[in-house]
């Protein structure tokens, strides 16, 4: 046996306890960055869903667009604005969203996952009126940008069931059926903590959480996590990131993880590997 082969068997048993310990579980995984652009990246991340649903895991994918939004209101001569980071949304902006978000950018996650041997579906917030969703408080009006109020996991947990990949943008509809623009960390979030997922992962553009020194940080808990706030190492848009997976931790989930989406197969090294590629935090 070639030294290449025993690596590759020592990988597949480092893995086992794994996919023991996990099958049947749903993680829910926020995918954007780095890893929805580049298409390498793109296509590792498709084929890590695969093959996590493959071995008997339940991934829910719920997927950003950000840069792609900014690039077709910037094409249509509609300018863009932010509000304490929060993009002002009008009623026409808000339609490119719904255009971009559930239309675009949803259909090429689906296509890519698909294109590796998966079963994935589209979703919005909207179908089976999944994400319940109000006006989010702010210092000023900026428009059609929302925040969860409830999610109804009914048709998520349908297609688990009948081994489809659920692939969800996060645009969120009223009680008048207005529709609004929520945060991916956010939605991912609470349709983690409703499902009562086994993990969350959020995918960023770092490759976690830092200390001062600038070295990865894991295994924290929710005490850790408000000393390091207190001190300043949490700051900036780590900060939503963390606060999320704590309150997602607080409603059942059982982990959650800031992974570095430019790291190829980032997902499958995070849930399969002792190492793991990004920061932990339990209850």
């Amino acid at each position: 046996m070639t030294q290449s082969s025993q690596l590759t068997a020592k990988i597949l048993i480092e893995a086992l306890p794994y996919i023991k310990q996990f099958h049947g579980k749903t993680i829910v995984i926020k995918y954007g960055g780095n890893a929805m652009i580049d298409d390498e990246l793109k296509s590792s991340f498709a084929r890590d869903v695969v093959l996590l649903k493959l071995v008997g895991l339940n991934p829910v994918v719920v997927h950003g667009g950000g840069p792609q939004i900014s690039s077709t209101l910037e094409k249509l001569g509609i300018e863009s604005s932010f509000v304490d980071g929060l993009r002002v949304t009008s009623q026409e902006t808000v339609n490119v969203v719904e255009m971009v978000l559930g239309g675009s950018v949803n259909k090429e996650i689906v296509s890519l996952i698909n294109s590796h041997g998966g079963k994935a579906v589209g979703l919005t917030g909207k179908d089976g009126n999944l994400i319940r969703a109000s006006k989010i408080d702010a210092k000023e009006d900026i428009g059609f940008v929302g925040k969860v109020d409830k999610i109804n996991p009914a048709l998520v947990r349908h297609l688990e069931q009948d081994n489809f990949i659920p692939v969800i943008a996060p645009i969120g509809v009223g009680d008048d059926g207005e529709t609004y623009n929520i945060n991916a960390d956010s939605v991912a979030g609470a349709i983690a903590a409703e499902l009562q997922a086994e993990k969350l992962i959020l995918m960023t553009n770092t490759p976690g959480v830092l200390d001062k020194d600038k070295q990865l940080l894991t295994g924290l808990d929710g005490k850790q996590v408000a000393g390091l706030i207190e001190d300043g190492t949490i700051v900036g848009g780590m900060m939503p990131k963390v606060e999320c997976g704590l309150t997602a931790i607080r409603h059942g989930v059982k982990t959650a993880h800031i992974i570095d989406g430019r790291v190829d197969h980032a997902l499958l090294l995070e849930v399969m590997t002792d190492s793991g590629v990004g920061t932990l935090i339990r209850n």
